[in-house]
């Protein structure tokens, strides 16, 4: 295992920069997630620490050993990808021991790793079948078992459930963390899927257009996005955007609606007159007044219905504007598709972002 230090890495292609100023560090043992939009620089990355690609600029390093220049067989990191790779002719057990083989492990101590590994991922019993009688997720495990059975340092994951249905991918992640506890190998995890971010990183980094926007737990980045993009990538449904302008101690939604300012944030940015911010605030913080009117209501129309079981997502357009928010609502509520209803802001679970920058104010 190891500590993986990233240092203002940047990688060029064709004289065009797509990452760059990439720094941080993965502490030995833990599981972080790269996450972004696709594009982003997630799996140039997770690729130049696995020396598939070569930095442009910066310096990588495994512990205090400079691996800039070390090629890929001797990083002494697995990696699993999107497409299994398994090979076809081969049993489970011969996919996992394959690459000890390669390295003149004897068979004795092969055997064992194959047994400890296949008890782990619950494919003991799968050993002498070959990948085409196996399915989805049963191959990801023998992918996965065949990068551990090494013990390398690091262990980087690109994508690799994008390929399961979501039943097979949400008990796949489960047994990634369990499998993760269990080996606490250094792990790098890249993903667009902000739920597998969110349940399975120790620490987040969200990346967009080659840059890091924030680095934090999966905690510290939904209740506190840096700025709009980060706020609207994480979370589902996401967090709703409202541009809004200040007069006379109310935010303006349009000309006919407004929400009176708390104290709260008067008193973090005192405001001015004419002053326009978006209003940030996620569906679960906005909620339907079934009571009289209150100052905190806003007028909106139902648009969509999406009922989940324990919850119902709505989606609204404010009255007089062709703003959209989308609400989580309790199961109970019984609204139907064209309903005016009243909108209820909690408005210090809110965020307001500067509307040109998108910066967290």
């Amino acid at each position: 295992m190891a500590t993986v230090t990233l240092e203002n890495i940047a990688r060029s292609f064709n004289h065009v920069k797509v990452i760059s100023d990439i720094s941080f560090q993965v502490p030995d043992g833990e599981f972080w997630v790269l996450v972004g939009p696709s594009g982003c620089g997630k799996s140039t990355i997770l690729r130049s620490i696995a020396g598939l690609e070569f930095v442009s600029e910066g310096n990588l390093y495994f512990d205090d050993v400079l691996m800039n220049t070390i090629p890929a067989r001797e990083r002494d990191v697995a990696m699993v990808f999107q497409n299994y790779a398994l090979y076809p002719h081969f049993t489970v057990a011969q996919n996992l021991s394959f690459g000890l083989k390669m390295r003149g492990v004897n068979k004795s101590l092969i055997a064992e790793k194959v047994e400890f590994v296949s008890q782990i991922l619950d494919i003991n019993h799968l050993l002498h079948r070959k990948p085409k009688d196996l399915s989805g997720g049963q191959q990801q495990r023998v992918a996965l078992g065949r990068a551990i059975i090494r013990q390398p340092k690091v262990f980087l994951l690109d994508e690799p459930l994008s390929n399961l249905d979501a039943q097979l991918r949400d008990q796949t992640r489960t047994e990634l963390k369990k499998l993760h506890n269990k080996v606490g190998i250094t792990t790098i995890y890249v993903t667009h899927d902000q739920v597998e971010a969110m349940t399975l990183g120790d620490r987040i980094v969200v990346l967009d257009q080659g840059k890091i926007q924030q680095i934090g737990t999966p905690a510290e980045i939904y209740n506190n996005p840096i700025n709009r993009m980060v706020a609207t990538f994480l979370g589902t449904p996401a967090m709703n955007i409202i541009p809004v302008t200040y007069h006379d101690g109310a935010l303006w939604i349009n000309q006919q609606q407004s929400l009176p300012l708390t104290p709260y944030w008067k008193e973090k940015i005192p405001p001015h007159n004419g002053q326009g911010w978006d209003l940030g605030i996620r569906p679960e913080y906005i909620s339907v007044n079934e009571e009289s009117f209150s100052d905190n209501d806003i007028l909106a129309q139902v648009e969509v219905i999406e009922p989940l079981g324990k919850e119902i997502l709505v989606n609204a357009i404010i009255l007089d504007s062709d703003i959209n928010i989308n609400l989580q609502l309790p199961i109970q509520w019984t609204g139907k598709r064209g309903d005016r209803v009243k909108i209820k802001f909690t408005l210090d679970y809110s965020h307001i972002f500067d509307p040109i920058s998108g910066e967290r104010i």
